[in-house]
């Protein structure tokens, strides 16, 4: 096609899942409940973690963090999705795509980070109990906030302000949110520029925290084995337990969708639904069920609660 006879694309359709009222109206009744509870569940941590004293420590600093990355992740996308379900037209605007698209981005890589960091502060804790609280210090937990969130910016946003996306082709979107493998599947001209992009920064931030989260892990293993009282064992595990578990799953899906893949498929969209609906709903159940200090701090507050309430 000549550059003079383009027609550039100003909105695209996202196709989602079945056109089918019934199958529509069931996933509508699924993502619903689930983006509730996440909503409800995160919250509930992240003010657990704000009123309880006892947990006012950098770990369950770090994991109230996680939960308000995992409620602005399900935000991000599941409302529109939400709309879309019952919808006939499903359409967003290229500029509310590009801004959707550079969200997710924005916020997965903050998740990466955050969850290596996690990692490093039980290495910390567990491995040099004794030095902890100099080197995990408040002022060093935000500076790591502060690092986290601007470089996740730069390397999530800079790429399409370098090189930003010009769309001429069809408008229909095989998924159900603004995903960039989707979107670079309708870009015109050479997009190796985003190829190499997406695998430059996914070795920053998909490959090397597993890897870093892996070396922690080994030392902390071999330190906790160290311990005599089986107690302390069994504390030292469970902390390190509940993490793991999220770290396989995030992980686990991010690195099928992004570096896995020479092209997109249709099939990816339906993996993404595990970090972006099911994920963030997870997280919070994973580390309360698992953690005796966040439990005690819910029974805390409902214990407050019910006592304050007044007699009808």
């Amino acid at each position: 096609m000549e550059p003079g006879n383009q027609t550039f694309i100003q909105e695209f359709i996202l196709i989602g899942f079945s056109q089918n009222r019934w199958i529509s109206i069931s996933l509508f009744s699924l993502f619903f409940i689930i983006y509730i509870l996440t909503i409800f569940e995160n919250g509930f941590l992240i003010f657990t973690v704000i009123v309880s004293p006892k947990l006012h420590t950098p770990m369950y600093y770090f994991l109230a963090n996680l939960s308000f990355l995992d409620l602005c992740f399900s935000s991000s996308t599941v409302p529109k999705l939400l709309i879309d379900i019952l919808s006939q037209k499903r359409r967003i605007s290229v500029i509310g795509c590009l801004i959707q698209m550079n969200t997710v981005l924005v916020l997965g890589g903050i998740e990466c980070i955050l969850l290596a960091v996690m990692a490093y502060d039980r290495y910390i804790a567990i491995c040099f109990p004794l030095y902890y609280t100099v080197i995990m210090s408040w002022k060093v937990c935000r500076y790591i906030t502060v690092i986290m969130w601007g470089a996740s910016f730069l390397l999530s946003v800079a790429p399409t302000i370098i090189k930003p996306f010009v769309f001429c082709k069809e408008n229909q979107l095989n998924h159900f949110f603004c995903e960039v493998l989707a979107i670079m599947e309708l870009a015109c001209g050479d997009i190796s520029f985003y190829k190499i992009t997406i695998v430059a920064i996914g070795f920053f931030t998909l490959l090397s925290p597993p890897v870093f989260i892996m070396g922690s892990y080994i030392c902390i293993i071999l330190s906790i084995l160290k311990i005599h009282s089986s107690q302390g064992r069994s504390k030292a595990f469970s902390t390190c337990a509940s993490h793991l578990i999220v770290v396989f799953m995030f992980f686990g899906t991010s690195l099928t969708m992004y570096m896995g893949q020479a092209s997109f498929s249709a099939y990816l969209k339906y993996i993404s639904l595990n970090y972006m609906v099911f994920t963030p709903a997870l997280n919070p159940l994973i580390y309360s069920l698992r953690n005796n200090e966040v439990k005690e701090g819910f029974q805390k507050i409902l214990s407050k609660y019910s006592l304050t309430r007044p007699l009808s």
